[in-house]
C-alpha cells in the first residue's frame, strides 16, 4: 500500500494488471461455463426423443396385440431396447450435474426407476404373451411421458441457468473493469494530468522569465516530487536571475560611468595639452567631474622637486584655500567647490597613492581618497591609472615646453649676438682701429692730406656699419606668416622685388623641419646678401632663388641676368662676399661665385644640414606617444645650442 501511495507508476501498473486480470478471469469463466454447457442441447434432444420412443412402444404393443406375430414382437423388443439405450446414453448421462442431490439427478433416477419397474415389465409381459390391460398401460405411459417432460424441462432450465450465470459473470466483470478504469482515470486525471498541466505552466512561466510561479503539488508520488523540485529550482533560478540582473545593471552602470569618465578625460586632454602653463585651470574641472562620476574624492596632485627632493602640492579639489605654491592668484580653479574638505581628516576615507611618472622619471604623486568600505573596482583603478599617466604626460610636456622655450630664447640670443659680432661688431672694431690710427696721426701732427684718407676710410666704415645695422634690423623684424625658412624667403623675395622693381622668383623644395634655427638664419642671410649685391651692382631685370635638398645636401642658388663679374673670383676686399664665405664655412659647406653661361651672376651655397634628425644620438628618457613631443625635440635643442656655440667660436678665431 505504501508503494501505491508513493508511486504513480505503481498505481497505473496495478490498474492495468487488475483490468488484465479481470479480463483473463472473465475469459476463463466464460470458457468454463461454455464448456459445461456443451451437450445440453443434445441431452434435451435425447430426452425429447424418449417421449417419442414411448409412444412408438405403445403403438407397437397395440399392433402386436392385434397381430401377435414374431415381426411385431421383434419390433416391440427393438423399440424397448432403443428406449433403454437412449435413457442410459452418454449424451443424457453426461448432461446430468455431478452433484447427487441435484434435481436433475433425482428426476433421472426417478425416470430410470419407473422404466425399470413399470413400463419395462409390462413390455416384457406383453412380449411374453401375457395379457396387458390397455388402461393400465395407458396410465403407465402417461406417467412416464410426464416424467420425461419433467426431465426435459429440468434440462432446459439447467442450460438456461448456465447462460444466465455467464451473463451475470460478464456483467460483473464488466462492472469491475469499469470501476477499475474509473479509479485509474480519476487517479490519472488528478495525479498525472493536473500536475503535468501545472508543471507545463511552470515551465512556460520560467521560459518567460517569471520565476515567481509555483506548482504547489502535494503528495508523495513522482510528479509531486518533481513539482517540489521544480518549485525549488524556480526559486533558486529567480534568485540567481535577480542577482545576475543586479550584477548586469551594476556592470552596465559601471561601463556607462567609465565611458563618461573616458569622455571627460578625453575632453580634458585637449585642455591639458593645449592649456599652456595653466595646469590648475585645465586639470581641476576634469578632476571634479571625475569625482562626481566615480564617487571619489578629494584628489590632490603633488609634483616632485628634484632640487629639494620633496613633494610640492600643486592642485587639490574640495580645497578650502589655494595651494601654498600657487603661481596665479587670479585663478580660482581650486576654490570654486561649495563643499571644501580637508584631505586625510575624513574618518571613513581611504587613500590610493598613484605615481605620476614618465618612464623612469618620477614627476610627482596623485592622492585619491574614497569612502572606506567601498573598494574601487578594477575599471575605476584602470581609469585612475590612465588619469595619472595623462597628468604625467601633461606635466612632462609642460616642462619640455618650458625647457624648449628657454633653449629657443638662448638660441635666439646666441644668433643675435653672433650676427652682431659677425657684422656690426667687426665694423665697429675696424672703426675703433681707424680712430686710434687717426689719434696717433694727430699726435704726430701728420699733414691734413694724409689724415684725409683716414677720414675717408672712417666714412666708408660708418656707411658700411649703418648698412649692416639696417640689414640686421630688417632681418630680425621679419614677420613670418608661417613657420620655417620658406616663409622668411617669401618675404625676402617680395621685399627685394619691390626694391629692384624686377621679378624675383622663388623655388623651394626642402622637407619640413630639416634645418635648425642657426642654419636657417645663415641661409637667409646669404640669400639676402646675394640679393642686395644684385640690387646694388648687377643692373638685372630678373633674379631667382632656388633652395633644393638632394643627396643629403642643401643647395642654395641665387642668380640674375645682370652684367655679371669680370671673372669668376671675388673682387678684393669685398666685405659682403667675405661674410657670405664665412657663413658657408660655419655651416660646413662651400660657397661658389661665377658667371652664368646665359649672362649674369650665380651664387651657389652647398652644405649638409647637421640637425638632430640626421645625427644619431643615444636615446634619452622616453615619453608616451600621445605627448606630441619626444627626445628628438630635446636633442634638436641641444644640437642648436651646440651649433650656435661652434659658430661663435669659429668667428672668434677668424675675426678677433
Amino acid at each position: 500500500m505504501k508503494l501505491l501511495q508513493r508511486s504513480l507508476v505503481a498505481r497505473i501498473i496495478a490498474s492495468l494488471l487488475a483490468i488484465s486480470a479481470m479480463a483473463l478471469i472473465s475469459i476463463v469463466v466464460t470458457m468454463t461455463v461454455a464448456s459445461s454447457s456443451r451437450g445440453d442441447a443434445a441431452a434435451i434432444n435425447m430426452a425429447g426423443s424418449l417421449r417419442m420412443n414411448t409412444y412408438q412402444i405403445v403403438a407397437a404393443l397395440q399392433r402386436y396385440h392385434q397381430q401377435p406375430d414374431a415381426e411385431h414382437r421383434e419390433q416391440v423388443r427393438g423399440l424397448a431396447l432403443r428406449f433403454k439405450e437412449r435413457l442410459t446414453s452418454t449424451q443424457l448421462v453426461d448432461a446430468m450435474p455431478a452433484a447427487d442431490d441435484h434435481v436433475l439427478q433425482d428426476q433421472y433416477r426417478l425416470l430410470l426407476d419407473r422404466w425399470d419397474r413399470e413400463l419395462a415389465p409390462q413390455v416384457e409381459s406383453a412380449i411374453a404373451g401375457d395379457r396387458v390391460e390397455p388402461a393400465e398401460l395407458g396410465a403407465t405411459l402417461d406417467g412416464l411421458v410426464a416424467e420425461i417432460d419433467t426431465l426435459v424441462t429440468l434440462l432446459e432450465e439447467n442450460s438456461e441457468s448456465k447462460i444466465r450465470l455467464l451473463s451475470a459473470l460478464q456483467i460483473l466483470f464488466l462492472a469491475l473493469t469499469a470501476v477499475v478504469v474509473a479509479i485509474a482515470l480519476y487517479d490519472i486525471r488528478h495525479n498525472l494530468v493536473a500536475p503535468l498541466r501545472q508543471l507545463v505552466v511552470l515551465a512556460r512561466e520560467a521560459a518567460h522569465r517569471n520565476f515567481t510561479h509555483r506548482s504547489h503539488l502535494s503528495g508523495h508520488d513522482e510528479l509531486a516530487m518533481l513539482g517540489r523540485t521544480l518549485d525549488t529550482m524556480a526559486q533558486e533560478l529567480g534568485t540567481s536571475y535577480a542577482d545576475l540582473e543586479q550584477r548586469v545593471s551594476r556592470k552596465k552602470a559601471e561601463l556607462e560611468r567609465s565611458n563618461r569618465a573616458m569622455q571627460v578625460m578625453h575632453d580634458g586632454s585637449r585642455q591639458l595639452y593645449g592649456g599652456g602653463n595653466d595646469l590648475c585651470a585645465s586639470a581641476a574641472p576634469m578632476l571634479r567631474r571625475l569625482e562626481e562620476l566615480l564617487e571619489i574624492g578629494p584628489i590632490r596632485l603633488s609634483l616632485h622637486d628634484p632640487v629639494d627632493d620633496r613633494q610640492i602640492p600643486i592642485l587639490a579639489t574640495h580645497s578650502a584655500r589655494r595651494p601654498e605654491y600657487c603661481r596665479d592668484h587670479d585663478c580660482h580653479a581650486c576654490l570654486i567647490d561649495p563643499r571644501p574638505l580637508r584631505l586625510g581628516e575624513t574618518e571613513q576615507g581611504e587613500c590610493l597613492l598613484l605615481p605620476v611618472s614618465v618612464g623612469e622619471v618620477m614627476l610627482g604623486t596623485l592622492e585619491i581618497w574614497y569612502p572606506r568600505g567601498t573598494p574601487l573596482s578594477d575599471s575605476t583603478r584602470r581609469l585612475l591609472n590612465a588619469l595619472a599617466d595623462q597628468l604625467a604626460t601633461a606635466v612632462y610636456l609642460q616642462r619640455r615646453i618650458e625647457e624648449q622655450q628657454q633653449v629657443s630664447l638662448m638660441n635666439e640670443r646666441t644668433i643675435i649676438a653672433r650676427e652682431l659680432h659677425d657684422s656690426l661688431a667687426q665694423s665697429l672694431s675696424y672703426l675703433k682701429m681707424q680712430v686710434a690710427r687717426l689719434e696717433r696721426m694727430q699726435e704726430k701732427q701728420v699733414p691734413r692730406e694724409t689724415q684725409a684718407a683716414v677720414f675717408g676710410e672712417l666714412r666708408t666704415g660708418l656707411d658700411s656699419a649703418y648698412r649692416q645695422l639696417r640689414e640686421l634690423l630688417t632681418t630680425f623684424r621679419l614677420k613670418l606668416e608661417g613657420p620655417g625658412l620658406q616663409s622668411a624667403l617669401n618675404q625676402t623675395t617680395v621685399e627685394f622685388a619691390e626694391r629692384m622693381q624686377t621679378p624675383v622668383e622663388l623655388e623651394f623644395d626642402v622637407p619640413p623641419h630639416l634645418l635648425n634655427p642657426n642654419e636657417e638664419i645663415h641661409v637667409l642671410q646669404v640669400v639676402r646678401e646675394a640679393l642686395a649685391n644684385i640690387h646694388k651692382h648687377a643692373r638685372a631685370h630678373w633674379a631667382g632663388v632656388r633652395v633644393h635638398f638632394a643627396n643629403a645636401r642643401l643647395q642654395v642658388r641665387v642668380e640674375d641676368d645682370g652684367v655679371g663679374l669680370e671673372d669668376d673670383s671675388s673682387p678684393p676686399m669685398h666685405y659682403g662676399l667675405v661674410i657670405m664665405r664665412d657663413r658657408a664655412e660655419t655651416l660646413g659647406g662651400e660657397l661658389r661665385l661665377r658667371n652664368r653661361p646665359a649672362g649674369g651672376t650665380l651664387v651657389e651655397l652647398s652644405f649638409t644640414p647637421m640637425t638632430a634628425r640626421l645625427i644619431t644620438r643615444q636615446p634619452e628618457a622616453p615619453i608616451p606617444d600621445s605627448a606630441g613631443a619626444g627626445p628628438d625635440t630635446r636633442r634638436g635643442a641641444a644640437s642648436d645650442r651646440a651649433g650656435g656655440d661652434r659658430v661663435a667660436l669659429k668667428h672668434n678665431g677668424n675675426r678677433d
